[in-house]
């Protein structure tokens, strides 16, 4: 069974320009042979070609999606910058210096993210590596690999210890008892 990702959680964010400065210079897995990275207005997608030429032109390959959007970067305030309580009132406020940013979110959970199913794990493993870069948001996922569950987490660019747990919630219809109380029926006398 090739490795499957089964859930997927994401609102990683990162600036647009270092998402194509990291696809520049990622290694890619060896299924898939390059990416190709496509804006359509406020959306980025980024497709996987397949390296194993079998598989047929019109399979749909893995593919992340990404909105796009700006946002307003501010530089450190300076040194004798006053905050507003503590300015004379005739003194004026000099405004701190900021651009706006082209941002990318890959925000959502499974297919949200991370489209079709051909290549979708090596493609998994690139959006990870992408997300160890992501100033600020969480990956979460779990997948399965040769057989075994693995769980995958980052958070603001830092790969944290995640496990895979499975419990049994014992709900109201296991406590209840089960077929007819006979004697305590009220509508038999």
């Amino acid at each position: 069974m090739p490795p499957t990702v089964f859930t997927l959680r994401s609102n990683i964010s990162l600036p647009l320009e270092d998402v194509y400065d990291f696809f520049e210079t990622v290694d890619l897995p060896p299924e898939i042979e390059d990416i190709q990275i496509e804006r359509r207005n406020n959306r980025l997608l980024i497709s996987s070609v397949a390296s194993d030429k079998s598989l047929s032109k019109y399979t749909p390959t893995a593919q992340l999606k990404a909105k796009v959007f700006e946002k307003r970067v501010y530089e450190e305030p300076p040194e004798d910058h006053k905050p507003y309580a503590s300015r004379a009132p005739d003194e004026e406020e000099e405004p701190i210096p900021s651009e706006l940013v082209e941002y990318a979110r890959f925000a959502g959970r499974g297919d949200e993210v991370l489209r079709n199913t051909a290549i979708q794990y090596p493609m998994f493993t690139v959006l990870s590596e992408l997300a160890l870069e992501a100033e600020e948001g969480e990956l979460t996922a779990i997948s399965a690999v040769d057989g075994e569950l693995e769980a995958t987490r980052v958070v603001d660019g830092d790969d944290r210890p995640a496990t895979v747990e499975v419990v049994e919630e014992q709900t109201e219809a296991d406590d209840a008892p089960s077929g007819v109380d006979w004697r305590e029926n009220e509508y038999i006398k």
